[in-house]
């Protein structure tokens, strides 16, 4: 995977333990705004976005429902 395509500019030579610490608005496609929104949930990171347990859950149904017959 290239990080490039994933993060914003300023977080390209970012190591992944510094990605996973940044602001949800360092992804490409999220804004301050979206990150605001985020918090509110108790989402403040890239790390807690991918292992927040709702995003987790939707992720495994989307996997399984695509492979259940």
């Amino acid at each position: 995977m290239n990080i490039n395509f994933a993060v914003d500019k300023a977080f390209e030579t970012k190591t992944l333990k510094e990605i996973a610490a940044s602001p949800t608005h360092a992804l490409q496609g999220l804004t301050p705004v979206h990150a605001e929104h985020l918090a509110a949930l108790g989402i403040k990171t890239i790390g807690d976005l991918g292992t927040n347990k709702f995003f987790l859950w939707a992720q495994a149904i989307s996997t399984l429902a695509a492979r259940e017959q």
